[in-house]
């Protein structure tokens, strides 16, 4: 076996896109003529192509293009064969006259699955973490696998991230989904995409859960096409990848191309540590639990602003002693939560407004839940994909009223309680009321149409209490 990797070929303005990239060099290794790639050396047979696995990096780092995604494949070619196929695709198609497009290609002997642990070690972190170009450089000298950089060389990290990834994350144990992706005809490419909209409803809907992600029902978007320049027609994603093809054969489009199915890590959620809120740092995805310190706030733009505190730097304490905090016995004591910790121990969390109705859930926590909160931490804010309700406050303080008139009672003075100005009646303070909360415990997420490539959806299943999916 040989594992070829392949990286950073795409430009946000230009096009490309590396999936496309992978693609023509698994067709070049399968068809004797190269397929769509032009003629391969003379005297070629067809080699076999395992699969294609297409790895979302951590979508953090600084310097991605767009989805950061880096290649595999998968093939029974010798290292040479397949060295020359990926140099000559990549050579010949990647946008290298974007500054910010520096490709880089890995190709690594032996099955997928016995890479060194130095390999699988650095695609894990290529997925949570962050490397250099001279940490890819090292360990390709000390691998001694065959490799080439365009431009910085940075594609080299993402290119041998994918040769280690099918090791990394569990082999055929692992959590892989499918995505089935529509190329277009290349004279076609840059003209508005041809994709009757109607067909895709009606397919999303046939073939849900087991694909997902396809459409927004709520926000009317068909999220499957993309607005981005670049050869892509669709792509459709899901657990299985019968349905993800018979979903594609049900939409109704201007003609396709080519069509590959990719083995990938979208949907997963592998880009996430659990870690307590002091331990975050920048550039990293993080599942912490935390306790909501003040109502949220809706700010300029409508992003929607959360205080979290870690829930060892948080007291709930009883309140009484004032005419404000006062309560009529110890037994119906309202609770106030006291933050007890100092900067390191409380964290900004953030829904930007293309998370469109999300944000009327994150609205909705008072001070005192407790939730797991997912995402990036960027600029001292962790910028929410999901979260889970662990506990909600159903009650609150309230003024008491008086037991004979049904009116609410006025401060009789500090520490004194409450009284009934007409009818004469007192209360030592506030008591609890009843809270209706437009919140259930489970978890919560984005809508698709602002869900992340690696983004585990609800949908999925395998989480750690109810979920309340958006579709």
């Amino acid at each position: 076996m040989t594992v070829v990797g392949i990286d950073d070929t795409d430009s946000r303005e230009r096009g490309m896109c590396t999936t496309y990239a992978a693609h023509r060099v698994a067709e070049r290794l399968r068809s004797p003529d190269g397929g769509d790639d032009g003629p391969s050396v003379a005297g070629e047979v067809a080699a076999g192509v395992d699969r294609v696995l297409l790895v979302r990096l951590n979508p953090a780092v600084e310097h991605k293009t767009r989805g950061n995604a880096a290649l595999a494949v998968h093939t029974d070619a010798d290292p040479d064969r397949a060295f020359e196929a990926a140099r000559s695709v990549v050579a010949g198609g990647a946008r290298t006259g974007d500054d910010r497009t520096n490709p880089g290609v890995v190709v690594a002997s032996g099955d997928p699955s016995d890479v060194p642990d130095t390999a699988a070690t650095f695609a894990r972190e290529a997925v949570r973490d962050h490397h250099r170009i001279d940490d890819a450089e090292a360990l390709l000298a000390e691998t001694g696998y065959r490799a080439e950089g365009w431009g910085n060389g940075r594609g080299l990290i993402g290119a041998l991230a994918a040769v280690g990834a099918w090791r990394a994350f569990g082999g055929t144990d692992g959590d892989w989904t499918y995505e089935h992706i529509a190329y277009r005809i290349p004279d076609r490419r840059g003209t508005p995409r041809e994709v009757d909209r109607d067909s895709v409803f009606a397919a999303a809907d046939r073939h849900y859960p087991a694909a997902w992600d396809t459409v927004d029902r709520v926000e009317g978007e068909a999220v499957c096409v993309p607005h981005t320049p670049g050869p892509i027609l669709y792509g459709i994603r899901g657990d299985d990848p019968d349905a993800v093809r018979a979903l594609a054969g049900d939409v109704e489009s201007e003609p396709v191309a080519a069509t590959e199915l990719f083995v990938t890590n979208q949907g997963t959620d592998a880009h996430l540590r659990d870690a307590r809120i002091p331990e975050v740092a920048e550039g990293r995805a993080y599942r912490v639990d935390g306790v909501v310190l003040a109502s949220p706030k809706t700010r300029e733009g409508g992003h929607v602003f959360l205080d979290l505190a870690d829930p060892e730097a948080v007291e709930s304490v009883p309140m009484w002693g004032s005419d404000d905090a006062g309560i009529a016995s110890p037994g119906e004591a309202p609770i106030r939560v006291e933050f007890t910790g100092d900067e390191a121990d409380r964290l900004q969390c953030v829904a930007f407004e293309p998370t469109k109705r999300f944000r009327n859930r994150v609205r909705t926590l008072r001070p005192g839940d407790r939730i797991t909160a997912c995402g990036e931490v960027d600029d001292g804010s962790l910028k929410l994909e999901k979260f889970a309700v662990r506990d909600l406050r159903t009650t609150e303080p309230a003024t008491p009223e008086c037991p004979d008139c049904g009116r609410s009672m006025g401060s009789a003075g500090a520490d004194q309680g409450y009284r009934c100005r007409d009818c004469g009646t007192s209360a030592p303070g506030k008591v609890t009321e009843p809270v209706d909360r437009d919140l259930a415990e489970g978890w919560y997420e984005v809508p698709p149409c602002a869900r992340r490539h690696v983004a585990r959806p609800l949908v999925r299943g395998g989480f750690d209490a109810p979920t309340h999916p958006e579709w």
